[in-house]
């Protein structure tokens, strides 16, 4: 009963919820800003006064005054005025009306009230409800594959956070870092849904050769395109709090062989599947013929993964491609322009590392998973030939 339990994915799952803990636990060297006499609260809207907003144009600045009640906290069930600042951004700025639900940040001094700031609206709670519909589907759709998953997905988030942003942030060097952090994620996230098994490496090595080909290719054009890491969204705000010797450009490049690396497990996970499927039904297949089996499966799969990341890409900015669209912008413009260079430049490494790690794992595939059976094959044959 006892070895039932202990089987090794079991181990491998118990191995990376341990890990999830130790690295929660870690402290990141950076402290959150600590202001005396001040806590966050969740409060209820309970009315406003827009007299202080002014318009400009399609946008509004000023003050929105809220009555609002304190939900939860030391001053739970307190009613005080919030105020709401505009700054004038449509992407930062939002309005309250009646019944909303805010994060707020409240000073204070001994036991009242002395001001409250609202921050946005409250969406933990809705964030919540998504994330366990998440797990839901996934457990009930694929079972212990989808808890493994799940602790995958979870671990990714924690060593992004606790990790490489930290990292990033004490000014280590952006490419060794990403491409550790790429590679410990790759293999871990692998065996553990996959198990320690060939197919497991070679879905591994055909991975991590289309990332390590993706940062060469990045680390190459990332200079010859003359692209600044300020492209990169709120880079001038980080670099204004005090960390104006980060190399943005390095982290730039970076993130494009970090973006591309879940498709490039995601594809290499497939072919090796595949082609592992094939040789367990016909163990006499030769490593030649495995490795073509597997070209031939990438190349339907490039068929539909090559858009992959150009959808991801540009789903973020559609906003943009509908001003160029409205002020005819001449397409030679647009693709000369840095933050469009940009997105091409990410797009197109990417894609590159796609298209390599198919025929690769292809090739792992067919030799880690031919390998001895090609004798065992012949000398079946012979013995029954000569019977």
């Amino acid at each position: 009963m006892l070895k039932k339990f202990f089987k090794p994915d079991r181990i491998a799952a118990i191995a990376v919820v341990l890990l999830i803990i130790v690295l929660c636990s870690l402290p990141t060297g950076f402290q959150q800003a600590a202001y005396n006499n001040s806590v966050r609260a969740v409060v209820r809207i309970m009315d406003t006064n827009n007299s202080n907003l002014y318009d400009t144009g399609i946008i509004k600045q000023g003050e929105q005054k809220c009555r609002v009640k304190i939900l939860d906290g030391r001053f739970k069930g307190l009613e005080s005025e919030g105020t709401n600042n505009l700054i004038g951004k449509l992407e930062m700025d939002k309005i309250f009306v009646s019944g909303d639900k805010a994060l707020a940040v409240i000073d204070y001094e001994g036991n009242s009230v002395k001001y409250i700031t609202l921050i946005d609206h409250y969406r933990i709670n809705l964030e919540l409800i998504l994330f366990a519909g998440f797990v839901l589907l996934m457990l009930v759709f694929a079972g212990w594959t989808g808890a493994k998953a799940i602790l995958s997905f979870i671990l990714s988030v924690i060593v992004i956070w606790k990790v490489l942003v930290p990292a990033l942030l004490k000014g280590w060097n952006p490419i060794l870092i990403s491409m550790f952090i790429v590679a410990f994620l790759t293999v871990f996230i692998i065996l553990l849904v996959g198990g320690c098994n060939r197919k497991s490496l070679a879905a591994i090595a055909g991975s991590l050769s289309g990332t390590v080909l993706s940062c060469v290719l990045a680390v190459l054009f990332g200079q010859l395109f003359k692209i600044h890491g300020a492209i990169m969204p709120f880079s001038e705000s980080l670099l204004y709090s005090g960390y104006g010797h980060l190399n943005l450009t390095s982290i730039f490049i970076s993130a494009t062989f970090i973006a591309s690396a879940g498709a490039l497990m995601d594809v290499a996970v497939d072919i090796a599947a595949a082609v592992h499927e094939l040789v367990e039904k016909n163990p006499r297949m030769s490593a030649g013929e495995a490795i073509k089996s597997g070209f031939n499966i990438g190349k339907v799969v490039m068929g539909t993964m090559s858009t992959t990341l150009l959808l991801a890409y540009s789903g973020g900015f559609i906003g943009l491609l509908m001003v160029f669209m409205a002020q005819g912008t001449p397409i030679v413009n647009i693709l000369n322009l840095k933050y469009v260079s940009a997105e091409i430049f990410h797009t197109l490494v990417g894609n590159f590392g796609l298209v390599a790690v198919a025929p690769l794992t292809a090739i792992f595939s067919g030799i880690m998973f031919t390998e001895g059976r090609e004798a065992g094959s012949e000398t079946g044959q012979l013995n029954a030939e000569h019977l």
